[in-house]
């Protein structure tokens, strides 16, 4: 869509960084304040104004440091486009293939940040259902951003979607029956834990023959069994997440946070210290509890949402504007 070199408004393009089946992803120049951006192109361009803008206001809903910022969309030479910042790094995928299994303790850290940013979404009533090494970017400060929201929806009336989106093997067994709910980010969260553990996947992408036996939950093993470093506690967080059953899954992002952050920490009982003279007064939390509260503090409380329109505020899970009656 765009070349090396071309002048798109005020944005001059650098380079191509990627391409997927809903857009291509362009390196750019803001010529106006000399700052970097990514420029996503939809592939789908003969859409109206409306469907058009429909993802960067969903994305623009979701503001949290570990997720890829929407900067804005803009339409020029009859192209539109959405600017976002740009997070230099790997992606996640291309870290686990350069390393291969990850240290524990960067594997959990990058398990922690990724739960921070789908429990920020889905408060806001969105389901990723693509969410996968390729899609969580890194920056080379060790942050996570995860990226390419572009294949989500809004979860509204419906009880699930219904469209089957999704990148095997990460895909929850519900999506291959073209329905998705929140448990299925944690299943494709499971597995990319599993991965970061184990530097392979449970299973290889499921051919027909093989949905049957995903949907019994036979496919995966424990990925103590192909990592015995790996702690039991941490083995069994993994498999509870990629449970076939949905009700045995974790329902929500904070949950499986919680599990993490608890098995993390050693109980008091198992922590070996030389003994010291009882200090006269507290001195404050901890470090792993300073970091505990870190990453409970980074959840944040849904906000009301207000008609792009309009300005006013908007009934739960609302579609369409009750004052103005414009589609949200």
């Amino acid at each position: 869509m765009f070349f090396r070199g071309q002048t798109v408004g005020k944005y001059r393009i650098l380079s191509p960084l990627g391409s997927g089946g809903f857009g291509s992803v362009y390196l750019a120049e803001d010529t106006w304040i000399d700052k970097k951006v990514a420029i996503k192109v939809p592939h789908r361009q003969n859409l109206d104004f409306g469907e058009l803008v429909r993802e960067p206001r969903l994305l623009a809903s979701l503001s949290h440091p570990n997720i890829v910022t929407v900067l804005t969309a803009e339409r020029q030479d009859d192209v539109f486009f959405i600017v976002m910042e740009y997070v230099a790094g790997d992606t996640l995928e291309a870290v686990i293939e350069r390393d291969g299994t990850l240290d524990l303790n960067r594997a959990l850290d990058f398990t922690c940040q990724i739960c921070n940013a789908m429990d920020h979404a889905h408060k806001q009533g969105i389901i990723h259902r693509d969410l996968r090494p390729g899609n969580v970017l890194v920056t080379e400060q060790g942050m996570v951003k995860v990226a390419d929201f572009g294949t989500s929806r809004f979860l509204e009336i419906a009880a699930h979607g219904t469209t089957v989106i999704g990148s095997p093997p990460y895909m929850a067994p519900e999506q291959f029956q073209g329905k998705a709910v929140f448990a299925s980010d944690i299943y494709s969260l499971g597995v990319t834990m599993y991965q970061m553990f184990t530097g392979v996947l449970p299973y290889e992408t499921p051919m027909p023959g093989d949905i049957e036996k995903l949907m019994k939950g036979e496919l995966a093993t424990p990925p103590k069994l192909k990592n015995p470093k790996l702690p039991k506690a941490i083995s069994d967080i993994v498999m509870k997440a990629i449970a076939a059953d949905i009700p045995s899954r974790y329902q929500r992002a904070s949950d499986l946070l919680d599990a993490v952050l608890a098995a993390r920490t050693p109980a008091p009982s198992t922590i070996k210290r030389p003994w010291r003279p009882a200090p006269v007064a507290a001195t404050g939390p901890s470090e792993e509890v300073q970091e505990i509260q870190a990453r409970l503090k980074a959840r944040e409380t849904e906000r009301p949402k207000f008609c792009w329109k309009c300005g006013k505020a908007l009934p739960a899970r609302a579609d369409v504007c009750p004052f103005c009656s414009e589609r949200q």
